[in-house]
C-alpha cells in the first residue's frame, strides 16, 4: 500500500495538507457535485453522533442509517458484532471465515450508500444460536463486551440505538446478546474502572441515552400504546439526493447479495418507533438536550459563523469563492484543543475545500505489487480546476526520506505530473487481504 501526501499552499499563505492514501490502482477521490457539496457544507455545522448497534450483516435499519447520515447529517455508524461467517451464501460457495470476507464487504459497500460507518466486534458467527446464554459463552462475554465498550468510547455517539429488545422475540439468541452488550457497554463505557487498558488510547464516553428501534409488527401484537413511543418519519425525500432515505436503503439493502436480499425502494411515509432503555428521558426528539453546534466545543463559536457564512455564500456554478472563508475557518480550527471533533472536522473541511476547486489527485505505481527491498516508480498527478491560486509544495510518499521540493504554481486546468521512485524496506510488514 502507497500513502502520498500532497502539500499545498494557497497565495492566503495559509498551508492546506491534502492527504490522498488508497491502494496503488484504485480510484482517486471523487470531487463532489453541487448538491453533495452543499449537503458537505451543512455537515460541517453539525457536531452530533449516534451508534447503532445489533448482532450481524444485514440487521441494520438501512433507511434509518441514511436518515441519520444523510438528512441530518450526523456522524453515524453500525457495529455488527458479526461478520456474518455462519449465515447463508446464495451466491457462491465460501461457508465460515471467507463469507465472513464476502458480506464484511457487503457491508461497506452498503456503507458507502447510506453513508453510515461500519465497525465490528470479534464475535463469530456460528450460525442459529438458541439462547443468548448460549451465544455469550460461545463468543467470551467479557471480550465481546470489552469490543462494544472500546468502540463506544472511540466513537463516542451521542446516542446509541439497538435493533433488538433484549427478548425471546429477537428470534435468535445473538439477537438478543447483542442487545444484552449495548445495554452493559452503555453503562461501562464511562466508567474509567471498565477496561481500564483502553484508557491509553481512548477516553471514558458516556452516551446521552440508547434506545431500542421497536418494531412496529411486533408493537401492534402487543397492543402497545404508540403514544408512548418517540416516533421518527425516515421517508422523507431529500431534494438534494433526489431521492427519499427509503429509496436510499434500498439500494443500501440490496447490497447484501449473500443472503439473496434485493429490496424494492418504499415510497411515502414510513415511521419508526424508539423506546428508552436507559438514560436520560427524551421527549419527542432522539437528541433531547444534545447540543449539536460548534458551541459544544470550546471556542468553536467563530468556527460555526465562518462555515454558516460560507454556507450562505455557497453558488453552485462557483463554489471556488468561498474558499477564503473556508481557509479562515480551517485556521480557527487549528487554535482550538478538541480530540475529538477537530480532527474529523478538518478531514471533512479539507474535502470540502478540495471539491470546491475542483482538485484532482491521484497516484498509480508501475506494478500492483512488491516485495522488501525492490524500487517501485509512482506518477502522481494533480490538478486544480478553479481560479482559486495554489502551490503545490512537495510530494512525499511512503517510506521515502524527502519528497519532491516542487513550489509549482497549481495554474487553473494544468495537469502537474510528478515522478520518482521509492524503495520499500527489506524489514516492510507483508500486507494480506
Amino acid at each position: 500500500m502507497i500513502k502520498t501526501k500532497y502539500f499545498l499552499i494557497s497565495i492566503l499563505t495559509f498551508i492546506l495538507v491534502l492527504t490522498n492514501s488508497k491502494l496503488v490502482f484504485s480510484q482517486p477521490g471523487r470531487v463532489m457535485n453541487s448538491s453533495e457539496l452543499k449537503l458537505a457544507l451543512d455537515k460541517l455545522n453539525v457536531l452530533g453522533s449516534v451508534l447503532y448497534i445489533a448482532a450481524h450483516p444485514d440487521d441494520e435499519n438501512n433507511a434509518l442509517l441514511a436518515y441519520f447520515a444523510k438528512g441530518k447529517l450526523l456522524r453515524t455508524g453500525y457495529l455488527s458484532l458479526t461478520r456474518g461467517d455462519g449465515g447463508q451464501n446464495l451466491i457462491g460457495p465460501e461457508q465460515g471465515a471467507e463469507l465472513g470476507v464476502i458480506r464484511t464487504q457487503e457491508l461497506l459497500a452498503a456503507r458507502r450508500i447510506d453513508g453510515a460507518e461500519q465497525f465490528f466486534s470479534r464475535a463469530i458467527d456460528f450460525g442459529f444460536s438458541k439462547s443468548a446464554n448460549e451465544t455469550l459463552e460461545f463468543w467470551g462475554k467479557d471480550k465481546i463486551l470489552s469490543d462494544v465498550v472500546w468502540i463506544i468510547r472511540k466513537f463516542r455517539p451521542d446516542i446509541i440505538i439497538t435493533r433488538f429488545h433484549g427478548t425471546k422475540e429477537d428470534g435468535h439468541g445473538n439477537h438478543t446478546a447483542s442487545e444484552m452488550l449495548a445495554a452493559e457497554a452503555f453503562k461501562l463505557a464511562g466508567d474509567p474502572t471498565a477496561f481500564p487498558q483502553q484508557l491509553q488510547y481512548v477516553k471514558p464516553w458516556q452516551p446521552k441515552r440508547i434506545l431500542w428501534n421497536a418494531w412496529l409488527p411486533l408493537l401492534e401484537r402487543e397492543h402497545a400504546d404508540l403514544s408512548k413511543f418517540i416516533k421518527l418519519d425516515v421517508g422523507v425525500y431529500n431534494p438534494l439526493l433526489g431521492e427519499s432515505y427509503t429509496e436510499l436503503a434500498a439500494k443500501s439493502r440490496s447490497m447484501h447479495k449473500t443472503q439473496g436480499f434485493g429490496s424494492s425502494p418504499q415510497f411515502g411515509e414510513s415511521t419508526n418507533y424508539f423506546q428508552l432503555l436507559d438514560g436520560k428521558e427524551a421527549s419527542n426528539n432522539l437528541f433531547d438536550g444534545i447540543n449539536l453546534t460548534w458551541n459544544r466545543v470550546d471556542g468553536g463559536e467563530k468556527v460555526g459563523r465562518l462555515l454558516m457564512e460560507a454556507d450562505k455564500k455557497y453558488n453552485p456554478e462557483h463554489p471556488s469563492d468561498i474558499i477564503p472563508i473556508l481557509l479562515k475557518a480551517y485556521a480557527e480550527m487549528e487554535k482550538i484543543n478538541d480530540d475529538y471533533w477537530i480532527p474529523l472536522k478538518k478531514k471533512e473541511l479539507l474535502d470540502v475545500i478540495r471539491s470546491c476547486a475542483g482538485i484532482f489527485i491521484e497516484s498509480t505505481s508501475s506494478d500492483y505489487s512488491a516485495v522488501p527491498g525492490e524500487n517501485i516508480r509512482i506518477t502522481s498527478e494533480i490538478i486544480n480546476r478553479s481560479n482559486y491560486p495554489f502551490i503545490l509544495k512537495k510530494v512525499e510518499s511512503t517510506d521515502q526520506v524527502d519528497g519532491n521540493n516542487l513550489n509549482s504554481n497549481l495554474k487553473m486546468e494544468n495537469l502537474v505530473k510528478v515522478n520518482s521512485e521509492v524503495q520499500i524496506p527489506d524489514d516492510a510488514p507483508y500486507s494480506q487481504p
